[in-house]
């Protein structure tokens, strides 16, 4: 299992569009992946369970992997939030 740690910049935080984007990159993967906020995971392979979440602007975040693909998915999954300018 591997994580890593992000800072939502999105003036919007994880609404619907990064939400649908996060959700496709990670079901590309076999791992099990998974999105960490105040303490709740939820699989990021759900669009209900990321929107649930709230994530706003500013909001610590964390992406957890765990499989096969565990490391090469979390760097997708990195290069995503940064091209999209969602999290640093």
């Amino acid at each position: 299992m591997i994580e890593k740690h992000f800072t939502v910049v999105d003036q919007a935080g994880i609404h619907a569009r990064p939400a649908s984007i996060l959700v496709s990159t990670a079901n590309k993967f076999e791992s099990d992946i998974f999105l960490v906020f105040e303490g709740k995971n939820t699989n990021l392979k759900s669009i209900l369970g990321v929107m649930s979440l709230g994530v706003g602007t500013g909001e610590k975040i964390s992406i957890r992997s765990e499989g096969p693909d565990e490391e090469k998915a979390l760097d997708e999954l990195e290069k995503v939030l940064r091209r999209e300018d969602l999290a640093i």
